[in-house]
């Protein structure tokens, strides 16, 4: 396992800039997730840390060696893909060896070495199997077992579940966390899943147009997103974004709002904790998790419609709307009464939220 340091490196394709200059440290052992929608950045992010993609600029250090004009194979790192990449014609053994035996290595060691990873990834009877014979989780667990043999200095993962169904990416993200814990190795994991990175990482980092949003534990970027992207890209289902207008300030402490939500109730509430000064008349967005919205009263009261129900096992959630128009995600239990047209009262209290201004930076 390794450090990785990133300093200012960009990436452009014919002028084109789809990394912005980029500064980011990953620790030994990490595990750090780079998380963002389609076409942000991340998977090239990755790719010019394997070598299979030039930097524009700036350089990249793996345990203080600057690696940043090295092909791949002098890197010391392994990548697994999305689509396993397997030799079709190979066992799972042979798949798994195959680099080691490129590199030369004797068959005796080399069989010792895919032994262990197979025992590791729970691979054992499947040794003599192609990949044709296999489910998809455990294809995946072979691409993973040859990146395990190799011993590297750092793991990277391209969104290496996307192809799997709900149930075994469920599975697999169990069986990663569980090497992770065992192996204790250097891994940077991309995914557009914003579960997967809440559930893996030690840290995630939050990308949006090839630039960094915000970078924090799960818990931090759950809790305390700098701005209106990365609030609704943290949490499933997202949060709620309501439209706001302040009414009015208070000048003496100066951390303190009226707020008004003219779509969701008529009358308005405080909210303090404010970052920056706010003006009367305004226009903000008040952000509420479907979670912090509560049935019955509250400090924040309104009326709604049920308009549709996801029953999902152990929760609900319910979308509602607002006698005023607005609508909601609330999230309730499964014995809450109500069902599609039933008018009921929820609430929320303003500590649970967040304000956000019109350019979507966190007030």
């Amino acid at each position: 396992m390794a450090t990785l340091t990133l300093s200012g490196i960009e990436k452009k394709f014919d002028g084109l800039q789809v990394v912005r200059p980029t500064d980011l440290r990953v620790e030994q052992g990490e595990f750090l997730v780079i998380v963002g929608p389609s076409g942000c950045g991340k998977s090239t992010l990755l790719r010019m840390i394997a070598g299979l993609e030039a930097v524009s600029a700036g350089s990249i250090h793996i345990e203080g060696r600057d690696v940043t004009n090295l092909p791949p194979v002098e890197r010391n790192v392994a990548m697994v893909f999305q689509n396993y990449a397997l030799y079709p014609h190979m066992t799972v053994e042979e798949n798994i060896g195959f680099g080691l035996m490129i590199a030369g290595m004797r068959r005796q060691e080399r069989q010792s070495k895919v032994l262990e990873a197979a025992r590791i990834l729970r691979l054992e009877p499947y040794l003599h199997r192609r990949p044709k014979a296999l489910s998809g989780g455990q294809r995946q667990r072979v691409a993973i077992g040859r990146a395990i043999v190799k011993q590297p200095q750092l793991f990277l993962s391209d969104e290496p579940l996307s192809n799997l169904d709900a149930e075994l990416r469920h599975q697999t993200r169990l069986e990663i966390a569980k090497l992770h814990q065992d192996l204790r190795a250097t891994i940077i994991y991309v995914t557009h899943d914003q579960v997967e990175a809440m559930t893996l990482a030690d840290r995630i980092v939050v990308l949006r147009d090839g630039g960094i949003e915000q970078t924090g534990t799960p818990m931090h970027l759950y809790l305390n997103p700098d701005n209106l992207f990365v609030a609704g890209f943290i949490g499933s289902p997202k949060m709620n974004f309501i439209d706001g207008r302040i009414v009015e300030t208070d000048d003496q402490r100066g951390d303190a709002a009226l707020v008004s939500m003219p779509g969701v109730c008529a009358k308005p509430f405080e909210i303090r904790g404010l970052r920056a000064h706010c003006q009367p008349g305004q226009h903000v967005t008040v952000g509420v998790r479907p979670e912090h919205i509560v049935d019955g009263g509250g400090s924040v009261g309104f009326t709604a419609t049920v308009r549709l129900i996801e029953h999902l096992g152990s929760v609900s959630y319910a979308y509602v709307e607002t006698v005023h128009g607005g609508r909601l995600t609330v999230q309730r239990s499964v014995s809450a009464e109500g069902r599609i047209g039933s008018i009921l009262q929820f609430a929320f209290a303003p500590t649970g939220s967040f304000l956000f201004s019109a350019s979507g930076e966190r007030l």
